[in-house]
């Protein structure tokens, strides 16, 4: 499991003076907090009346992310951080409210691919026809809305300015927040290939980005079914990659700057790197079996090789000295053999 908790922003939308919407926002809160915490998430509650966006006053568009005030910065953060939102909002004729509009229109990327769900509440409707015009905006931004929906008619559902408490209710929360993490989950490539700054990779929609100790459960499976091969070539099980623990490799991520090939989610290729005096060291360069043979792993290697060559006088590597798919790769790299030890090691080093 991650070690980093899904987060995702209860919005509370009204900025009226005496609205309910933040007695409603405190219910859910409260509500789904005991099954947030099984669900590996941390719940921010942000109103907008606090936050006192005014009316969209950036030169620039949304989309450029040159902000230059204050407050939109602190929005912008608090959006970019979140993975997913739960809009509590009222129906102001027909629509939803301007403040929610206006909270929408100040950003672009940082919204996208994330879901959003909605509680609402009014009086006939319930606040359902400011969900569906809603739903409309955040689309466009490439937010994700949710199947479920909450609605809650005044008269119903509160008694002195609280929600009244109902099992129902409570089942009803706690399916939503169900539906809005399993949907953050499978959003969360996209989301990832759509920040700004991320490498694009060799294969169409593939990308990189470092690795962190969040990764380490993929990099584990990684590399225990890349180095098969590499223990069939030199008869040998005694390989770090497959006697390492998640906690080894958790190790050397904090030690290594290891970049992650991903594919749709799935970690498909790496490559560590780091620097010691004036000598770059590459090692764990793996590829996923199914995708081997398409220039992925010399790709990685160069990554890794450019990443050192402007820091260092020269570059080390190492592998088995049977596994002639990985001395072709790198000789052809320019690679030239150093040593070659009683284990069957062989090291190569290329000057830069």
């Amino acid at each position: 499991m991650s070690t980093k908790p899904l987060r995702v922003v209860v919005l509370t939308c009204s900025t009226r003076p005496g609205a309910i919407g933040p007695a409603v926002a405190n219910w859910l809160v409260r509500t789904v907090a005991p099954h947030a915490e099984s669900l590996h998430v941390e719940l921010q509650h942000v109103s907008l009346r606090d936050l006192d966006l005014p009316f969209f006053d950036e030169e620039d568009h949304p989309a450029l992310g040159a902000y230059r005030n204050a407050h939109t910065k602190a929005w912008s953060k608090i959006v970019d951080e979140a993975d997913g939102f739960i809009a509590v909002t009222p129906e102001y004729n027909y629509g939803m409210p301007a403040t929610l509009k206006n909270a929408l229109d100040y950003l672009s990327h940082e919204w996208a691919w994330k879901p959003m769900g909605f509680v609402s509440y009014g009086n006939t409707s319930a606040g359902t026809r400011s969900v569906q015009h809603a739903k409309q905006v955040i689309t466009t931004l490439r937010l994700v809305p949710l199947g479920s929906t909450i609605a809650l008619r005044l008269k119903d559902t509160i008694d002195s300015a609280a929600v009244r408490p109902s099992a129902h209710l409570t089942a009803s929360a706690n399916g939503l927040l169900e539906e809005l993490v399993g949907l953050a989950h499978a959003l969360k490539p996209m989301r990832e290939a759509a920040r700004p700054g991320i490498d694009a990779g060799p294969l169409p929609g593939s990308y990189t980005r470092p690795l962190t100790l969040d990764d380490a459960p993929h990099v584990l499976v990684l590399q225990r079914c890349c180095w098969v091969d590499e223990a069939l070539s030199n008869e040998t099980l005694d390989l770090a990659p497959f006697t390492e623990t998640l906690e080894d490799v958790r190790t050397w991520l904090t030690e290594w700057e290891t970049i992650g090939l991903w594919l749709h989610g799935r970690l498909i290729g790496m490559v560590r790197a780091r620097r010691t005096s004036q000598t770059g060291h590459i090692g764990r360069l793996a590829v996923v079996p199914d995708l081997s043979g398409r220039g992925i792993g010399r790709w990685l290697l160069r990554h890794a090789a450019n990443s050192l060559a402007s820091s260092c006088d020269r570059i080390e590597l190492s592998t088995g000295s049977r596994s002639t798919k990985n001395l072709h790769l790198y000789t052809s790299e320019g690679f030239v053999q150093r040593t070659e030890d009683r284990e069957g090691t062989v090291e190569l080093v290329k000057r830069s």
